[in-house]
């Protein structure tokens, strides 16, 4: 098996689109009413759900992960394109040194994050 995607509902998608634009660049596709980003091998797709309205009331629930081998400068990036910030970078269990993650809310309060790589050393 493969994961390979995760699907963003929202009551608003072009509000969304606008905002991972900002962040991710021009989407690589957008068509009867969906609009997606390739981020590595796994893409990242915004669009209508007729189940979702409003903001995510539990934005901690799912946490979707972009790993990025330069966590701070990508999340200085993001800020400079106006991301919401969460939690600035920090190391599990409070560590200052090794892998970082930052956490990041989208306009719909949906919750995604950069990650140091993680794997067998």
């Amino acid at each position: 098996m493969n994961f390979n995607s995760i699907l963003i509902g929202s009551e608003d998608p072009p509000r969304l689109v606008d905002y991972y634009t900002r962040l991710f660049g021009e989407p690589g596709w957008s068509e009867g009413g969906y609009t997606g980003w390739q981020i590595g091998t796994g893409s990242v797709t915004v669009g209508s759900h007729d189940q979702v309205t409003g903001k995510n009331a539990h934005p901690g629930r799912i946490i979707w992960n972009i790993e990025s081998s330069d966590v701070k400068g990508d999340f200085e990036r993001f800020v400079a394109a106006g991301a919401t910030v969460v939690q600035e970078p920090y190391g599990p269990d409070g560590e200052s040194d090794g892998g970082q993650i930052a956490t990041f809310a989208d306009p719909d309060d949906n919750y995604f994050q950069l990650m140091s790589p993680m794997g067998p050393s």
